[in-house]
């Protein structure tokens, strides 16, 4: 079974609300030892992040004259340099996601959106937990052992093995190899792909004898 983000979130989270000052937000970043962070409203809902960059364009143009401000590239960056509270610094909307979706998912939408972390929030909004680059990760250090046990059970179950006898399986630093011989080129390749999308498997070694002739 594929582990959700509700597996590997920490539901310890550091959170600004979004009245936080400039210099609050500046030491729990220090304090914190973190990055960035949720912010939320009254109703601990998410309503956006503030992070260290979201902190640093004011630390580093404030003062400039108002014609260079003026041409800076983009609204967002003249906001961060006059903004004095969370909801004022933070980058809106947030990208967050749900307890109940497959880790895989949330390591693609880090990928995607080019963030280290996102908050977990329920259906209403409300921030529950948050997941990290680390967390999503962890789900590669499921021992060899256990990959090749789920790898062969799944492949019975799912009737890409019918005959246990004709195929092996080994698994070595999370990289599978299946060799032996499928009953046709159909059952070999199904059987590739169906490792392939299996939860903490690095890599697959397709080693099989294909029929010929088919």
């Amino acid at each position: 079974m594929s582990s959700t983000v509700r597996d590997v979130m920490s539901t310890h989270v550091i959170a600004a609300h979004a009245s936080a000052t400039y210099k609050e937000l500046a030491a729990m970043l220090h304090y914190q030892r973190v990055s960035a962070f949720p912010v939320v409203d009254e109703g601990n809902k998410v309503i956006g992040i503030v992070s260290e960059t979201d902190l640093l364009a004011k630390a580093a143009l404030e003062g400039t004259v108002p014609e260079t401000l003026q041409s800076l590239p983009q609204q967002r960056e003249r906001s961060r340099v006059s903004g004095l509270t969370a909801a004022e610094l933070m980058t809106s909307p947030a990208v967050t996601i749900g307890p109940d979706a497959p880790v895989r998912h949330a390591a693609r939408l880090m990928y995607n959106k080019r963030v280290k972390r996102l908050p977990v929030v329920g259906d209403d909004g409300v921030l529950i937990g948050i997941v990290s680059r680390a967390d999503v990760l962890s789900v590669y250090s499921k021992p060899d052992e256990a990959i090749r046990d789920e790898v062969t059970s799944e492949l019975i179950r799912g009737h890409h093995l019918p005959d246990p006898g004709l195929v092996s399986v080994t698994v070595k630093d999370g990289i599978v190899t299946i060799a032996g011989k499928p009953e046709t080129t159909e059952d070999g390749l199904d059987m590739v792909v169906a490792v392939r999308h299996m939860e903490g498997v690095v890599g697959v070694r397709d080693r099989l004898s294909y029929p010929q002739g088919e």
